[in-house]
């Protein structure tokens, strides 16, 4: 047999695979049980069911976003140019803190934020239980975004600052000047994926028990699951998802365009 036919062959063999699963799963779901669990009539034809989760839930998450990743950014820089400094202190505690809070889930540095530091030094981080939550989310963002700025850094070439050094700016102005704005254009793309992760990651505030104004899209989808129009089905966190999906799928695919635009440029 020929490569070719062996390979068509082969292709066929996979569609009729892939079609007879997708059959069996078409007559095997219970459809009408589906669309009422999951898209309730109720849910996704009332403005009332969707206005807190628009007006509230989306809007904080968009908010928290905002600050974590600001603050984020912000720390992380910091610690990008400590773990570069040529002092090994600051490289040394760069370095434990990217670490830690690289190697602790994101879940229980909140709940240790909420619950365990104002239990053990018997003080609340400003804003409440809500500012407890966003430190926290802004420690463990840092992190990730230090790695990230640190690799930009050293990513930008060294001709660059030698040519700057040479016009006689300090190692101070070329790095504000001429690195920074080189080392942020070359990480646009993973700092704006860490901007995803943060608006998925804000869900987990929920668990440290915020306010009714506070809610993010997560928790306010959880409360109509058990009360409201559409109480006793999943309808409200299909809405939810689907909230999460018309914020974050124009980010993944701007984050898809300006890579392909990197390479294109190289």
């Amino acid at each position: 047999m020929k490569r070719s036919t062996r390979r068509r062959l082969t292709q066929g063999v996979l569609y009729a695979v892939l079609l007879g699963l997708l059959l069996a799963l078409v007559f095997a779901a219970d459809w009408q049980n589906i669309k009422a669990q999951f898209f309730a009539k109720a849910g996704f034809g009332s403005w009332d069911a969707w206005r807190p989760l628009i007006t509230v839930g989306a809007k904080n998450t968009l908010i928290y976003t905002a600050i974590a990743f600001a603050c984020g950014l912000v720390l992380a820089l910091v610690l990008a140019l400590m773990k570069l400094s040529p002092l090994g202190p600051y490289r040394w505690i760069a370095t434990a803190y990217i670490e830690f809070f690289r190697g602790l889930p994101a879940l229980l540095v909140i709940i240790f934020m909420g619950f365990g530091v104002p239990i053990a030094f018997q003080w609340t981080p400003p804003g409440g239980t809500i500012g407890a939550g966003l430190l926290a989310l802004i420690m463990v963002a840092a992190a990730y975004m230090a790695e990230t700025l640190r690799a930009g850094i050293q990513a930008v070439p060294k001709g660059q600052e030698e040519a700057a050094r040479s016009l006689g700016m300090s190692s101070g102005a070329t790095m504000v000047s001429v690195t920074l704005p080189q080392a942020f254009r070359i990480v646009i793309p993973p700092l704006t994926n860490e901007f995803v992760l943060l608006i998925k990651d804000t869900a987990l505030l929920s668990v440290i028990g915020i306010q009714v104004g506070q809610r993010e899209i997560t928790t306010v989808a959880r409360d109509f699951f058990s009360s409201g129009v559409t109480a006793g089905t999943a309808t409200s966190l299909v809405q939810a998802a689907l909230l999460y999906l018309v914020i974050t799928i124009p980010l993944t695919q701007l984050v898809s365009w300006l890579e392909r635009r990197q390479r294109r440029a190289r």
